[in-house]
């Protein structure tokens, strides 16, 4: 009797997560009401311990807008993994939401909000009820996410295996981590908002509030270097695509600076043609504002092709 009620629960819970899961999830943190989605992919259950991609949305967008056009989900469950989109904070309940990445975003950096505190937090609330792999953790991000992925890998170096930072440099308070992160940053030499050479961008959509930015480069550099990786990179692939006007074709250069300490390696997607907008997937703003959309790489498939590699070591 014991093995047949056993049995049947097994069935149960099969049949349960047969497909794919989103939860909208709550928690208080700070004395704040936070708020977050978890995408669980198919049969997940079964799986075993999961790796995690914690994936924050960009200034002034909010966790499932994020989600909406990321194209993470595909790609989770193809490849088994957990995604966690965090709502930033805001004075408008879910909408027009920032991080606290240091000098860098609005709200959420002008009320010192702990968004590191924040992500582990949320780490802890899923694990009550999902199985996750703690070796596998990793962070990724769009624009102010980006920021605030590299914010937490700087913060939390010993929970973090390897962040995938698009179309925004670090801007954290400091650096550098107590131990080496691998790292992927995706960004184009042509965003008209977070600009590769650095300097004051153009103010956020519909405000009059500017975002110094800084160089992408010479902020590699730092992390390069605290990585212990050689000080040259080598062109590992290069892909051309057409562009979707009457522009140049557009470019992407994967460059790689291996290898590294504890196998912490640092690449970079150089792109040229490219808005700011995420690769692969449309713009949420018009090109005015976002410059062109590009398909010369998918974002969401390279930051996984990248993390995936990575385990957080003891």
């Amino acid at each position: 009797m014991k093995l047949l009620a056993a049995l049947l629960v097994a069935a149960v819970c099969a049949v349960g997560d047969a497909e794919a899961e989103d939860r909208d999830l709550r928690i208080v943190v700070d004395q704040r009401q936070r708020t977050y989605i978890a995408h669980l992919p198919p049969r997940w259950s079964e799986r075993g311990p999961l790796p995690v991609v914690v994936a924050f949305h960009g200034g002034g967008g909010n966790a499932s807008g994020f989600k909406g056009y990321a194209g993470l989900d595909a790609v989770a469950d193809r490849e088994g993994f957990v995604v966690v989109y965090p709502d930033g904070s805001g004075r408008l309940g879910r909408r027009l939401l920032t991080w606290n990445a240091g000098t860098c975003c609005g709200y959420a950096r002008d009320n010192k909000v702990d968004d590191a505190a924040f992500t582990l937090a949320i780490l802890r609330d899923l694990a009550r009820d999902v199985p996750l792999d703690p070796t596998r953790v990793y962070a990724t991000g769009h624009s102010n996410g980006a920021m605030m992925a590299y914010r937490l890998a700087i913060e939390a170096p010993e929970r973090i295996a390897a962040i995938a930072p698009v179309a925004g440099m670090m801007v954290a308070d400091r650096f550098p981590p107590t131990r080496p992160v691998p790292v992927l940053h995706i960004h184009s030499v042509d965003d008209p908002r977070a600009l590769y050479t650095g300097g004051v961008g153009p103010p956020f959509p519909f405000t009059s509030v500017h975002v110094t930015h800084r160089a992408v480069e010479p902020e590699l550099a730092h992390w390069i270097g605290h990585n212990g990786c050689p000080p040259e990179a080598r062109a590992a692939e290069r892909r051309t695509t057409p562009s979707r006007g009457s522009g140049p074709d557009h470019t992407a250069t994967l460059l790689v600076w291996a290898p590294g300490a504890a196998d912490a390696e640092v690449q970079l997607w150089k792109l040229t043609g490219a808005g700011h907008g995420w690769p692969g997937g449309p713009s949420q703003l018009p090109e005015r504002l976002m410059g062109p959309d590009t398909s010369a790489i998918n974002a969401a498939e390279e930051a996984w092709r990248f993390l995936s590699r990575f385990r957080r070591r003891p």
